[in-house]
């Protein structure tokens, strides 16, 4: 199961709205680039893929790919704002390290 926090919902939710985005979905996966091998990306997609995963939390639909999934499994979807600005944060428990190049891991 993928989690989201009731900040993190209204922050996507408001963009969905900003970008007429009515009928969308949030698709989190992961992909390399980072330092210790994995980083996050997040995309609205209105359709879902073969094998893919929905989970709803808060009134936001989150779609997760089949190769994503096992990497993202329990892990929290959270939005925070702070002094070195705002974005989404992940809290994972299956991230073995933290990444030291800036990418969020």
């Amino acid at each position: 199961m993928i989690a989201m926090t009731e900040k993190a919902a209204k922050e996507v939710k408001g963009l969905m709205a900003r970008e007429k985005l009515e009928g969308y979905s949030l698709r989190v996966r992961v992909g390399g680039g980072c330092c210790s091998g994995l980083s996050y990306s997040l995309a609205f997609e209105k359709e879902t893929g073969e094998g893919d995963r929905v989970f709803e939390n808060h009134g936001v639909k989150i779609i997760v790919d089949p190769k994503s999934y096992p990497h993202l499994e329990g892990t929290t979807v959270d939005y925070t704002e702070g002094v070195d600005g705002s974005g989404f944060t992940f809290s994972n428990p299956n991230a073995q390290e933290g990444c030291g190049c800036g990418s969020p891991s």
